[in-house]
């Protein structure tokens, strides 16, 4: 199974689409998502459904600025038990270094950080929100939404976020240049090479009046005894290698266990110990690939099975059928609202 995000990503979503008019639950069923996601906050979506689903919405109902609404009606407690470890924090570099730290607990596909500022200044850092490309292609609504709703957690914890100086996103404005002054009160740069906000650093070291040492102890002790981070599995290593030679090389335990330095019968059994194996990562490498091009993209169907790795279309339409229950010609207009 390729990356997936919690249910909570999508508080508000249902009311929202209403509100302009649409179905939510119509929206759902398009992308293969359970409507239970709109319900159930615990629930995992696949991240790369969920995020074509708010890029259709956005062109469906004709509302640019739907990931900046959606991200209105949400706030910290969106993260779950993450969101007590970081309310708990002593000071902003506490918080974000919990973030940082336990962020695959929302989404192992998102990531937020400091980093130095991309204008080279040094009294200001970057915060910084970004999608491992690698897990799931980039979405522009879904980037606004994350963004947005970064600095709505941040304006919160610090009481106004004093010191913002101004906001980039890599790609270009979706809406008018004013909305994204008007919702972040400073001026907005596009096509930059990542998702920030930039601060005057100043703002690492100002402290949370509701810090408790005790309490975060426990948040923490939480997710670390109940979450892997997927950096040390080795099945996370192994679906990337996949996904960077599927279609190229054979995908065979011999060939991966080499790219990996690592012997084909140990690569096995760890594989095992996470209940999983080479072959459930192959299929679950073509899927996301396969499904990925055929919903996002207009490539002909056979270089789309070669891409994913099948000797030939045919195999492809197989895979798909057994996948989502219907042909891959079909799955195309239906997540383009074409039937």
């Amino acid at each position: 199974m390729g990356a997936m995000i919690r249910g909570a990503s999508l508080r508000g979503f249902a009311r929202l689409v209403e509100e302009l008019g649409g179905d939510p639950v119509a929206f759902t069923e398009r992308f293969a998502i359970s409507p239970d996601a709109l319900t159930s906050e615990e629930g995992l979506v696949p991240i790369t459904a969920h995020d074509l689903m708010l890029d259709a919405v956005s062109v469906d109902l004709r509302c640019a600025d739907f990931g900046l609404r959606l991200a209105c009606g949400q706030d910290l407690s969106v993260l779950g038990r993450l969101a007590l470890a970081i309310q708990a924090s002593s000071t902003v570099a506490e918080a974000l270094e919990c973030a940082s730290r336990f962020m695959f607990v929302h989404s192992p596909a998102l990531s937020v950080g400091v980093e130095p500022d991309p204008r080279g200044r040094r009294e200001v850092v970057a915060l910084t929100y970004r999608k491992d490309l690698r897990e799931s292609p980039y979405s522009p609504q879904a980037m606004e939404l994350g963004l947005a709703l970064f600095h709505r957690v941040a304006v919160a914890l610090t009481g106004g976020l004093a010191g913002l100086r101004s906001v980039e996103l890599p790609h270009q404005p979706l809406s008018p240049v004013s909305r994204y002054a008007e919702y972040f009160g400073v001026g907005v740069s596009f096509g930059c090479p990542a998702a920030a906000l930039r601060v005057e650093r100043r703002l690492l070291d100002q402290e949370f009046r509701g810090a408790d040492a005790a309490i975060r102890r426990l948040a923490v002790d939480y997710l670390t005894g109940h979450h892997t981070d997927p950096e040390r599995l080795v099945s996370t290593h192994v679906r990337r290698a996949l996904a960077a030679s599927i279609g190229a090389t054979p995908a065979v335990l011999g060939q991966i266990a080499r790219l990996l330095s690592m012997h084909p019968r140990t690569l096995q059994r760890r594989l095992a110990a996470e209940s999983t194996s080479l072959e459930a990562i192959v299929d679950d490498v073509r899927r996301d690939i396969a499904l990925r091009h055929i919903t996002t993209t207009d490539l002909p169907l056979g270089q789309i099975a070669a891409m994913a790795g099948f000797a030939e279309q045919s195999g492809l339409s197989h895979a798909v059928r057994r996948w989502e229950g219907t042909s891959p010609s079909r799955l195309r207009r239906r997540t383009r609202g074409t039937f």
